[in-house]
């Protein structure tokens, strides 16, 4: 798997990702909904994949406000917000009622009864990759694109950004984000030195 991988902080480039995951795929609506979700709620590719439905919809098919999990590879408790994504989550319930697809899993895989796995996603980021000549996205592309919005739109705040990536420290989040020395360098540039 590839190694480098950036969040996408351009608009435009992001629309595109967004569209050729949507349109480039029979499956698309499903890839599109993983890529929202996993950007709007900061999780792990494997946390997002592995999401079962009763997590995100309740017996009605109606999006819930939050869901609860544990990280997998942390352990720890994830309290996700959900409604960043409701409208997402909403075409999608609709797409998979559309096609009458019934599954544990919130993102079952065209197989038997599983849900996709971070390899299939991960071939599927390169193909978009591939068709929108970007080298740089990968599995981790949606969560890295999600900090990042957060991080611009809150004005820089890079506690909130930790908290939600569940990071230790503020050098581990700005080198996730590839924004080290962007961000030393913009907040040095608004310095009245005097």
């Amino acid at each position: 798997m590839k190694e480098t991988v950036y969040p996408i902080k351009d608009s435009k480039v992001l629309a595109e990702v967004q569209d050729t995951l949507l349109n480039n795929f029979i499956f698309g609506r499903r890839n599109l909904t993983i890529f929202q979700l996993g950007k709007a709620t900061l999780l792990r590719v494997s946390d997002v994949l592995s999401l079962q439905y009763r997590d995100v919809f309740d017996a009605k098919g109606r999006v819930k406000s939050y869901a609860y999990i544990h990280d997998q590879k942390t352990g720890k408790p994830n309290h996700l917000y959900l409604k960043p994504v409701k409208k997402d989550l909403r075409k999608y319930y609709q797409w998979l009622m559309d096609n009458h697809i019934q599954s544990q899993w919130l993102f079952p895989s065209s197989e038997r009864d599983k849900h996709i796995d971070r390899v299939q996603f991960y071939r599927i980021m390169q193909k978009v990759g591939d068709l929108l000549g970007i080298d740089y996205l990968g599995t981790h592309t949606m969560r890295k694109t999600g900090a990042y919005r957060v991080y611009v739109q809150t004005n820089y705040d890079i506690g909130l950004v930790m908290n939600l990536l569940n990071h230790s420290s503020q050098s581990m989040t700005l080198k996730y984000l590839g924004l080290d020395r962007d961000a030393t360098e913009k907040i040095l540039n608004k310095i009245d030195f005097g």
